[in-house]
């Protein structure tokens, strides 16, 4: 089944605040391959894309989108980052269905995610291109 592009614009209920601790960002510097930044405290600017994850997968839960994970395949990421991720912090993320298109009998969706801080303080814009085949293509 093909996914709706009525979807485009539809914005998806936030994701409950995610504490960004020093542990979770040393395993994530870890699981990178890369040198801590400030002892931990300053997450890579790669890092948002674990809260933003998050999202997504609420996004790909829902079962009127009629998206099956295992037919998914990444086709792009770019973060649009703000400010610095830092220990301590408290983020939210909230995902939006950009658009919705088929290309060669798969459904191309581009999704953008704003991450906030509890306090309102935008962080950063997470934005993935998902690519779809559904089992009858």
């Amino acid at each position: 089944m093909a996914v709706d592009p009525e979807l485009a614009g539809r914005t998806f209920a936030p994701t409950p605040p995610y504490l960004v601790s020093r542990e979770k960002i040393l395993e994530f510097t870890a699981a990178i391959g890369a040198a801590p930044l400030d002892d931990g405290r300053t997450a890579p600017l790669t890092f948002p894309i674990v809260v933003a994850f998050r999202a997504m997968m609420r996004f790909l839960a829902e079962p009127e989108v009629g998206i099956e994970l295992r037919n998914v395949v990444h086709g792009a990421q770019r973060i649009d980052q703000l400010r610095e991720v830092r220990a301590g912090d408290q983020l939210i993320a909230t995902l939006t269905i950009e658009s919705v298109r088929s290309a060669a009998g798969a459904d191309v969706i581009s999704t953008s995610t704003a991450l906030h801080a509890v306090s309102g303080e935008p962080v950063c814009t997470a934005y993935a291109t998902l690519v779809h085949r559904s089992d009858s293509s």
